[in-house]
């Protein structure tokens, strides 16, 4: 009995030990110093800049432009300066006399030069465009300007107040004459014709039984008034180069815009 027991336990020993994986010896862990990354290289000290170390700048070529001293910005050459356009003694000796044939009032004033392109040459300041008609307030203006608001005045405007029976046009109020600004007085874009000299902006009409007629927008006024208007704004531009009236733009809403800007090919621009 004791034999079979004893050879029971060794076949059971013998069954378990070959069911068990087998296993080799343990490696030995490497040191802790070999598992660590290796160690960046010293980074070379840089040494002082001496004179053979500073870069040889070329000299500028005679078109480059000349860094600044300090900023480092670009210096442009500086833009020509705007000059005022000169206008020929005969010319503007011819444009009087005519202005003073229709019986204006106007004195010739000193030559206007207010820098960036703004002055007249040979201004006048005009205080009447046709007798017993006054320009209020007196306007600075080239003559030329002056000399297409006197005919205007009387070859259009005045026929067609009369159908108004308000008596005759005693008043020319103006808004703006000579000034020196941008269009529309903008802050950037193209000088005004006013800067110029050339321009004339009216503002109403006031006549002889004390009624004022300002400028506004008329094209839907089916009154006298409102065809007084628009036949003194489509007329217009028989004298002028320039006409913009309130249905132009918000800027002449209460206003016409009237200059004699010279053209190629003689156009004209009425809105």
């Amino acid at each position: 009995m004791l034999f079979r027991i004893v050879s029971l336990t060794s076949v059971l020993i013998w069954l378990m030990a070959a069911t068990l994986p087998q296993t080799g010896p343990i490696p030995q862990q490497k040191p802790i110093r070999e598992q660590q990354p290796a160690e960046t290289p010293p980074i070379p000290m840089e040494k002082p800049a001496g004179p053979s170390d500073t870069p040889v700048v070329p000299a500028d070529k005679p078109d480059t432009p000349v860094q600044g001293p300090v900023t480092g910005e670009t210096q442009e050459p500086p833009p020509p300066s705007a000059t005022i356009a000169p206008e020929p003694d005969e010319e503007h000796k011819a444009c009087m006399a005519q202005l003073s044939a229709m019986g204006a009032t106007f004195k010739e004033i000193p030559r206007i030069d207010d820098g960036n392109g703004c002055g007249i040459d040979k201004p006048i300041a005009l205080t009447s465009p046709l007798p017993g008609i006054e320009f209020k307030p007196e306007g600075k203006m080239r003559c030329e300007a002056a000399l297409a608001l006197a005919q205007w005045m009387k070859e259009s405007v005045i026929p067609s107040a009369a159908a108004l029976e308000n008596g005759r046009i005693i008043t020319v109020n103006q808004a703006s004459t000579y000034i020196c600004r941008l269009r529309n007085n903008a802050t950037t874009g193209k000088i005004s014709e006013h800067a110029r000299g050339n321009a004339i902006d009216v503002a109403s009409f006031t006549f002889e039984n004390g009624k004022t007629i300002g400028i506004e927008p008329r094209r839907e006024d089916p009154t006298l008034t409102g065809a007084f208007q628009r036949a003194a704004s489509a007329s217009a531009c028989l004298y002028f180069t320039t006409v913009l009236d309130p249905e132009s733009d918000a800027a002449h809403e209460t206003h016409f815009h009237l200059d004699v800007l010279e053209r190629n090919g003689g156009f004209r621009y009425c809105h």
